[in-house]
């Protein structure tokens, strides 16, 4: 399989100068993660829901200052990104994906952008569906926090790490997952639409049912159960790959956590399985 027989077209772009909340707001609208960047026909740069979300720190003065309806695409979009032709093959794609940590690739034919290849779109791929390994073998360690941690604190994490997060109840059972979709998309109704701001005492339930606890909070952040995702998709050790693309594809989800007997095992994620065909 080439790129050609993956990749999802037609594909919509956004200009330099466009506001980060058009871009946002067109991802949101077509169900895509990333948008490349066009001054008129030449292709400058690529905007990720990934870009979005970190550029969330509540400490950078950009965010502090600015709503999002006034900041430029440029400024966090990643330019010069890399292309492929229509031709080149799933395991150079894959291996361009896994090498460069990104999740998508602009389809370029004669200058004009074509397509997008994505790594959703690799998981229909027959070599990887044929993998012959299960959960256990692709799982790597989880990134925990509680659900009380700062949005600030969660970013940190996400940045250094380069990972989703698995949000925990105080009694070790799983509350939720946070990944950049939850951080590029959550609303932000902040004073000047920009970062929200809690009040300094905040109710929370320790479990989503259970009993609440009065919590002093010094001006912080959304928190992480604000922003996370629940119920969270799970899968044992030794649930096959075919198992685990079509629980990613059934709840447009890009990782999986893995429990046994009710303990976190840890997480496998589309990277994980994409880096085999890689191999």
């Amino acid at each position: 399989m080439k790129a050609s027989d993956v990749m999802s077209s037609p594909v919509y772009v956004v200009s330099p100068n466009e506001n980060i909340a058009h871009a946002r707001n067109l991802m949101l609208k077509h169900h895509i993660s990333r948008l490349p960047v066009m001054d008129n026909t030449r292709l400058v740069g690529i905007l990720t829901r990934k870009d979005i979300a970190y550029g969330l720190r509540h400490t950078e003065p950009i965010w502090r200052r600015r709503p999002i309806d006034n900041i430029p695409v440029q400024v966090l979009m990643t330019p010069d990104p890399i292309t492929v032709i229509p031709a080149a093959g799933i395991n150079e794609i894959a291996t361009l994906m896994i090498n460069n940590s990104i999740s998508g690739i602009p389809v370029v034919l004669n200058g004009s952008v074509i397509g997008m290849v994505t790594k959703s779109d690799l998981l229909k791929s027959s070599l990887i569906k044929n993998l012959a390994l299960n959960a256990g073998d692709l799982m790597g360690d989880a990134i925990t926090v509680s659900r009380y941690h700062s949005l600030d604190h969660i970013i940190d994490q996400m940045r250094e790490q380069s990972d989703k997060i698995v949000v925990m109840n105080n009694d070790g059972s799983i509350a939720g997952i946070i990944t950049e979709s939850n951080l590029a998309f959550f609303e932000y109704l902040g004073p000047d639409a920009g970062l929200p701001q809690k009040d300094v005492t905040i109710l929370r339930r320790e479990k989503s049912a259970g009993r609440k606890r009065l919590r002093y909070v010094m001006d912080v952040s959304a928190i992480a159960e604000d922003v996370m995702t629940k119920p969270v998709i799970t899968v044992t050790c030794d649930a096959p790959v075919s198992t685990l693309v079509t629980l990613m594809q059934e709840h447009h989800v890009s990782s999986l956590v893995v429990i046994e007997r009710g303990e976190l095992k840890g997480i496998v994620k589309r990277d994980d399985i994409i880096r085999e065909v890689a191999k």
